[in-house]
């Protein structure tokens, strides 16, 4: 079983994401609709800007995380 600041921490990432996915995923799709290489670099530093939590691969799972062990 995990400690519980790790599942507090856990806790606060899922609320991080849920806050700034739609913003996540707009900045996204303008990178890639974006003809210019600069204003590509514009939003990819407007996308790294947001909070690292904020981006869903950073969740982790406990949930069969310590199966293997």
């Amino acid at each position: 079983m995990a400690k519980k600041s790790m599942v507090e921490r856990e806790r606060k990432r899922q609320k991080l994401v849920a806050k700034y996915n739609s913003s996540r995923e707009i900045l996204k799709a303008k990178i890639k609709e974006a003809d210019s290489f600069e204003a590509k670099l514009n939003y990819h530093r407007q996308l790294q800007a947001l909070p690292r939590n904020s981006a869903p691969s950073r969740l982790v799972s406990f949930i069969g995380f310590y199966q293997e062990f």
